[in-house]
């Protein structure tokens, strides 16, 4: 069993950075594929960063490339999303999510994920 807790969603302009936490307790973090999904009003959830439990695999939805970072920190049991060059259309609600699995498993379906956080907003005025 897995708690997640995200943090660190703000009200921001566009161009700003952000850098969301998302917290897991119990045991075995490492041993958790993460990810990060979006859901803005009247849309639906959204994939946007994934991480293998080993940490060397990521994947992007291609509207964030090259401007978030997916990390995770497993002596601390966090994972974060680093948010650079924020545009208004990265307003939403902000999740993360967790799935046992083997190291190197990529996760990409919200479908997949067993454990989920309950979302922090990220606001991006134009």
């Amino acid at each position: 069993q897995v708690q997640l807790v995200e943090s660190g969603g703000g009200l921001v302009q566009t161009g700003d950075s952000l850098r969301l936490s998302c917290a897991a307790s119990g045991r075995r973090f490492g041993s958790y594929a993460m990810g990060w999904f979006r859901q803005a009003p009247g849309k639906e959830r959204e994939f946007v960063a994934g991480l293998s439990a080993g940490g060397s695999s990521t994947d992007y939805v291609d509207s964030v490339k090259g401007r978030f970072t997916i990390s995770r920190n497993n002596a601390k049991n966090t994972m974060y999303l680093q948010m650079n060059s924020l545009k208004f259309e990265d307003t939403a609600v902000y999740y993360c999510a967790a799935k046992f699995t083997g190291p190197f498993q990529m996760v990409i379906s919200a479908d997949d994920y067993d454990y989920w956080g309950q979302g922090t907003q990220v606001t991006v005025s134009s």
